[in-house]
């Protein structure tokens, strides 16, 4: 499959998670706005989870609900301009681990605190990483390909430098005793294509849009391989790759994970309001249908959600310095 067919293949895979879910941006009779501010481009994975809970919370809430792609800086931008807005519970922050916790972490001048700065709603739900490869490197598993990156120089690509993709790769590096080269994309769409064409030899990818339209096609096609996944529990959509733990590396776990955040300072009525109805819309049908099928589960509740923002940011500030990453 050629570079460019893959890309349109891919861009057509984003339009369709994306117009599955547009309906989040039409008109409402509603009076009151509430506004989801997406610290990324819309067709990835945290615009299509944002526009998923957008629709279902629009008829519990009342409202209308306005998705706000506004991307850059690795989530900075959304996240600071959120992190400004009033605590009135009418501008929320659909957050990633990437975007809130890694980002939030790296940043020399912060202008917010990625957990204090901000009142969690819910947890929509965790993902780990997927590690796929060139289907014509000449290993069978994750142990003969760190045997391999021993004797030659192996590329790994990833969604940008700081992202949760580079992160996996230098867990991976560090973790195994090797050195695979990062190369930085400015997303997982042109990086696909030079995998597949030998330019490329690893991926970490993060599944929940891709893995239904994209990866699985892909893996089962053999024009890719998967060969483990960066988490503690397998895929239920591809039961026999062996998680890292399972192979004896209890420290290679790479999840992301997608929640709703507002300002801080909400009153504990429109707290509990929000909550309500994000739980509610969670576990919709729609919703549920769309998780399963990206391999998202873990739901948590605002204090939960919480509890887990703050573990991450205290394992990550330590961490990503051993791992040699800096702000981009």
């Amino acid at each position: 499959m050629c570079h460019l067919s893959i890309v349109r293949h891919l861009s057509i895979a984003m339009m369709i998670a994306l117009l599955s879910v547009a309906g989040a941006t039409g008109p409402a009779r509603a009076q009151e706005v509430i506004k989801i501010v997406v610290p990324f481009a819309a067709g990835g994975p945290v615009d299509a989870v944002a526009r998923l809970l957008a629709n279902e919370m629009q008829s519990t809430l009342g409202a209308t609900i306005v998705v706000e792609n506004r991307p850059g800086a690795g989530g900075v931008i959304a996240t600071e301009a959120v992190a400004r807005a009033a605590a009135d519970g009418k501008t929320l922050l659909m957050a990633s681990q990437g975007s809130q916790v890694i980002s939030g972490v790296l940043q020399a001048n912060p202008k917010y605190d990625p957990s204090q700065s901000f009142d969690p709603i819910a947890m929509v739900g965790r993902v780990p990483m997927l590690l796929i490869i060139n289907p014509n490197l000449p290993v069978n598993d994750f142990k003969e390909l760190i045997a391999l990156a021993r004797t030659r120089t192996l590329t790994y690509g990833s969604a940008g430098a700081g992202t949760v993709m580079h992160i996996a790769g230098e867990l991976i590096n560090t973790g195994a005793n090797v050195t695979l080269t990062h190369v930085p994309y400015r997303g997982v769409a042109p990086a696909l294509p030079d995998l597949i064409g030998g330019r490329l030899d690893v991926i970490p990818a993060d599944p929940p849009v891709l893995l239904p339209l994209v990866l699985l096609p892909l893996v089962r096609t053999n024009t890719v391989r998967a060969i483990a996944v960066l988490g503690r529990e397998r895929l239920a959509s591809l039961p026999d790759i062996p998680t890292l733990v399972e192979l004896g590396y209890p420290d290679m776990v790479m999840e992301n994970w997608y929640g709703l955040l507002a300002p801080v300072g909400l009153a504990p009525a429109v707290a509990t309001r929000l909550e309500t109805a994000a739980l509610a819309a969670i576990k919709s049908p729609k919703v549920q249908e769309h998780m399963q099928a990206g391999e998202l589960s873990g739901t948590l509740d605002s204090r939960a959600f919480r509890a887990r923002m703050d573990s991450d940011i205290a394992f990550w500030r330590p961490m990503l310095p051993k791992l040699g990453i800096t702000a981009p």
